[in-house]
C-alpha cells in the first residue's frame, strides 16, 4: 500500500509563487513515476506535470509549461511542484499521484493508481 500526502497549498496573489510537496510512504519511491493533477470546481481532473522514475524525464501540460517545475528527491521520498507566475486560472485542488507500472499516457488520470487527498491552491487576481 502506498500513501501520498500533499502539502504547501494556500492563497497567493496572481504573479506569485508556491511550492507544493508530496511525500510518499513507500520503500521503493525511486521506482515510482510521480505526477501532479488539478481539479477546479465543476471541471474534470486535469494533468499538470509528471516525472519519470527511470530517467527523470519530465512532462508538462501546455498550460503550465515554462511556469511550473516538477522535481523529485528520492532520498526524502518527496516530489515537488514549483509554481511560478501563478494565474487565477491555476486555482484548483492539486493532487499528487504515484504509480510503479510503466505507462505511455501519464497525462491520463486513469493511468495512476495512488492518489493523495489534495491541497487547495487559490490565486487571487
Amino acid at each position: 500500500q502506498v500513501t501520498v500526502v500533499e502539502s504547501g497549498g494556500g492563497l497567493v496573489q496572481a504573479g506569485g509563487s508556491l511550492r507544493l510537496s508530496c511525500a510518499a510512504s513507500v520503500r521503493t519511491f525511486s521506482s515510482y513515476d510521480m505526477g501532479w493533477f488539478r481539479q477546479a470546481p465543476g471541471k474534470e481532473r486535469e494533468f499538470v506535470a509528471a516525472i519519470s522514475w527511470s530517467n527523470g524525464d519530465t512532462y508538462y501540460s501546455d498550460s503550465v509549461k515554462g511556469r511550473f517545475t516538477i522535481a523529485r528527491d528520492n532520498a526524502r521520498n518527496t516530489v515537488y511542484l514549483q509554481m511560478n507566475s501563478l494565474k487565477a486560472e491555476d486555482t484548483a485542488v492539486y493532487y499528487c499521484a504515484a504509480d510503479s507500472i510503466w505507462s505511455r499516457r501519464r497525462d491520463l488520470a486513469t493511468e495512476w493508481t495512488y492518489w493523495g487527498q489534495g491541497t487547495q491552491v487559490t490565486v487571487s487576481s
